[in-house]
């Protein structure tokens, strides 16, 4: 109460009425059993909170009284407590590494087994006790030798050596069974061993070379999957409409029979044949001396790229097919070239392919025409294409409709290549050869062709070939040395060469 007797109002508080003061009692209340009694038959009105010790033991009432049993009831309690945390830290500190550091060794060792298997039971995630695992053989230290004075073993110890190199062994691949020689303890000299690391490697290069051949190579009547991969496409761009089967195999290339599709810049005959050239170079090693020389390729020429000599040789072929189409050669039409891969028409009906010139079953009278016609043919791609054949024989030229077609033109060089003229020449020989042997008494000799094919007049003399071809090589060395001079595609062969000059190269 203030000096005017007004008494001062306590102001309300904004959290609330304050809750009663518990009733005061004495210290003697507190000590008392009584109280302690009471208490405890409070406690036991909650069930649900049980004693920790009763959960740890269930079937044994906790005994309070015996200080050895709070002992070891709390112990136990610490060590499961520091379990968990020594798990939190060892799941820190891995994280999501993939190499994971293991705090076993730290864990307390709990008087009891909450398991319910067997105790025979191997466990298969622990893998540091598996009885079954062979025990490696012990190696020296890292200090390189054991023992003291006379007993001393270093690492150059036969037997201590052949037990390193035995562990040494599961090094190798996974490929390389090496067997059960730690369980046996197996000693191996470093001549077994160096021969079985030399074998093993040898093994995974062979493999790999194996791989390699199969995934980036064409077998026969098969393609790699790169060459696969493209003739899908063409099949699902509509090009073709599917791929039958396969013809033909060659030294070079293999060919199938496929259903023409459709494109929009020419139309795609009904039937089609597609010419995959083989990626590998080892049936045909002396491809290279048909287009280094070529002055159209040369430039583009490479020795360290197979996969692109091979696209060389289906472009080559394209463009030879485009003169003899120019010049109306029967021959079979381009359609696409894509890589390695050459889309033609198909010369035949129905899915027969045309009998090949060797297997046509034909009369004297149609064998007869058949030579003119090849005669023909020779001298039309010679002048008008400026082109060699270079492989011509009566495995290259078709028979259909009356009439001989040439296919297999990859091969086929000009006139100014350095050894164009020899080829030529060998290709009169099997033409001539060819019509002799059937019966045509109107072939001529292979100088004769050659002469009536080129319009050289090379004297034949004695028919000897020898002169005949020492005559063709220096005709094909002054070519040479003056197309180095002039530095251009075709050059003149003046008169004293007894000829005329060869025509200028047409454009593709």
């Amino acid at each position: 109460m203030d000096q005017s007797g007004v008494t001062a109002q306590t102001p309300k508080s904004p959290w609330g009425s304050a809750a009663p003061a518990a009733p005061a009692c004495s210290l003697a209340e507190v000590m008392s059993e009584q109280l302690a009694k009471q208490l405890d038959e409070e406690n036991a009105v909650f069930p649900a909170l049980s004693d920790p010790a009763a959960e740890l033991l269930p079937d044994e009432a906790p005994d309070t009284t015996s200080d050895l049993m709070l002992a070891q009831m709390l112990q136990m309690q610490f060590d499961r407590e520091f379990d968990d945390q020594l798990r939190r830290e060892e799941k820190k500190f891995n994280g999501d590494s993939k190499v994971s550091i293991s705090f076993e060794n730290y864990r307390m060792v709990h008087p009891y087994d909450d398991s319910d298997s067997s105790g025979d039971e191997v466990d298969w995630q622990d893998t540091r006790h598996d009885p079954y695992r062979a025990d490696k053989p012990q190696t020296t230290p890292r200090k390189g030798f054991t023992g003291k004075g006379k007993n001393i073993t270093t690492k150059h110890d036969e037997v201590t050596c052949g037990r390193k190199n035995t562990a040494r062994m599961d090094n190798f691949a996974p490929e390389v069974h090496v067997g059960d020689g730690l369980g046996m303890d197996l000693k191996l000299s470093n001549q077994v061993f160096n021969s079985l690391k030399r074998h093993c490697y040898s093994e995974q290069r062979r493999s790999a070379r194996l791989h390699e051949k199969k995934e980036h190579s064409t077998a026969e009547q098969a393609v790699d999957p790169r060459t696969r991969l493209l003739m899908y496409k063409m099949v699902n761009a509509g090009v073709l409409e599917n791929i039958n089967g396969c013809i033909s195999t060659g030294k070079e290339s293999v060919v199938f029979h496929a259903d023409g599709g459709s494109l929009e810049e020419q139309p795609v005959p009904d039937e089609v044949v597609l010419k995959v050239f083989k990626t590998t170079l080892n049936e045909f090693k002396n491809r290279d001396r048909y287009i280094k020389d070529d002055y159209r390729f040369k430039d583009r020429f490479s020795k360290l790229n197979p996969r692109k000599i091979i696209r060389l040789w289906a472009e080559k072929e394209m463009h030879n097919l485009g003169r003899m189409k120019k010049a109306e050669i029967p021959c079979p039409e381009v359609v696409l070239l894509k890589k390695h891969i050459l889309v033609m028409s198909f010369i035949g009906k129905d899915h027969v392919p045309a009998p090949k010139l060797k297997d046509a079953m034909l009369n004297s009278e149609d064998l007869k025409n058949a030579y003119y016609q090849v005669l023909h043919v020779m001298q039309q791609l010679y002048q008008e294409c400026n082109l060699v054949h270079a492989d011509l024989s009566e495995y290259n030229m078709l028979w259909h409709e009356g009439k001989v077609w040439l296919i297999d033109v990859s091969q086929s060089v000009e006139p100014t290549h350095p050894h164009g003229l020899e080829f030529l020449f060998r290709d009169c020989r099997n033409v001539s050869t060819f019509f002799q042997k059937r019966g045509v008494s109107e072939a001529m000799s292979t100088y004769d062709l050659f002469n009536a094919v080129t319009g050289l007049n090379i004297p034949v003399g004695a028919e000897d070939e020898a002169e005949f071809m020492a005559e063709i090589v220096a005709l094909e060395k002054r070519n040479e040395d003056h197309i180095q001079k002039r530095g251009k595609k075709t050059f003149p062969v003046t008169s004293e060469d007894g000829g005329p000059p060869l025509e200028p190269d047409a454009d593709d």
